[in-house]
């Protein structure tokens, strides 16, 4: 029988597995990382997430089940600062309702470990994952589990003294690695799905405008993650000026000088409206770009999805602001976040280059 280069390829894409389930899968899983990034909002916003003062990850799973289980974890609950200085007095009845956000916040993030090493077991014994990609995989699990420890890490720093929140440095760490995680969830998912697109004259240059929208937009959402650290949501509570004025008074006060950055409260509320700003401006420019420069398509679509997406976090922050932080409104904005983050992989993935041969 006649073997040649015609015969072999036909063999290897017979004997090569479909990616498409690995694909929706990997979408799937990232989907519940985005659940899970706005559950998170939601607890810190609630003051419910130092409620639960035990790293259990498997006994955890399960919530109290007699009132001396509950009465022992309030008894615990009321040794911390923040009891004291801000949930005094609001008895069984008041900490069984922030446990429970925390609790289910906790919950969904075994889920998540959950919806993804049983499917990549699963893949992996079948033979089922495409070829290149099974360290890539790998990875991802090790991030997830590093992930859950970050977030003990976060939670233990709030036990201190004197403190009634979290460290606004372990808060940004772990929104960074959960937004990290999404992204390659998110990344590695549509690689399977669908291979680079023939490169159109005007692809370079919608390229670096997203490129560099999408770096505004990390540095926006990290500079949110101190916002929220410091509450500093609460002050300056107007748009667009601040007490009356373009940039705050007070905004280098503090010594030294980086320490405005991530813990004076003017000057990094001032940041993430800058922050904000420029990267709504690059973003409605590689919008403007994609819709003038390329053909109708899904990465058309994605830089116009982009734009959009931006406008509408932008007006959400707005919003948050000028009301002082209600809880719905500014779990809705760390939501919204991440589908700015979607918008804009969708746009750099959709204008990716092919791989040039070896």
């Amino acid at each position: 029988m006649p073997f040649d280069a015609e015969t072999s390829a036909a063999t290897a894409d017979r004997t090569e597995p479909d990616p498409r389930p690995v694909a929706l899968w990997l979408l799937g899983v990232a989907a519940m990382v985005w659940i899970m990034v706005a559950l998170g909002g939601a607890t810190r916003l609630t003051g419910s997430g130092l409620s639960i003062m035990e790293w259990a990850p498997l006994s955890g799973a399960l919530p109290p089940l007699s009132e001396a289980e509950w009465q022992r974890l309030y008894d615990l609950y009321r040794t911390i600062p923040q009891y004291a200085l801000v949930h005094a007095g609001f008895g069984l009845e008041g900490f069984k309702e922030i446990f429970w956000l925390e609790w289910t916040h906790r919950l969904w993030g075994r889920l998540i470990g959950l919806a993804y090493a049983l499917p990549l077991a699963w893949f992996w014994l079948r033979g089922r994952i495409p070829a290149g990609y099974r360290g890539r995989l790998l990875l991802l699990l090790l991030l997830g589990g590093l992930q859950g420890a970050v977030g003990w890490f976060m939670v233990a720093s709030g036990f201190e003294a004197d403190r009634t929140a979290v460290s606004p440095y372990r808060l940004v760490l772990h929104l960074g690695l959960a937004l990290g995680l999404f992204a390659a969830l998110l990344w590695t998912g549509l690689s399977l799905l669908r291979a680079p697109a023939a490169p159109q004259p005007a692809t370079g240059s919608v390229r670096r405008q997203i490129k560099a929208a999408a770096w505004l937009v990390v540095a926006t959402m990290l500079a949110g993650g101190f916002v929220a650290g410091i509450k500093a949501g609460f002050d300056y509570n107007t748009f667009p000026l601040m007490d009356g004025q373009l940039v705050p008074e007070g905004y280098g006060r503090l010594s030294p000088w980086w320490q405005n950055l991530t813990a004076n409260i003017p000057a990094v509320q001032f940041n993430h409206r800058l922050l904000a700003t420029l990267t709504a401006l690059a973003a409605l420019g590689a919008a403007t770009g994609g819709w003038r420069r390329l053909a109708p398509g899904a990465a058309r679509h994605a830089c116009l999805l982009l734009g959009g997406a931006v406008c509408l976090q932008y007006a959400l922050g707005v919003a948050t602001l000028v009301h002082v932080v209600p809880v719905w409104l500014g779990t809705l904005h760390q939501a919204c976040a991440v589908l700015v983050l979607a918008a804009a992989l969708l746009a750099l993935h959709g204008l990716r280059e092919p791989r040039r041969p070896a």
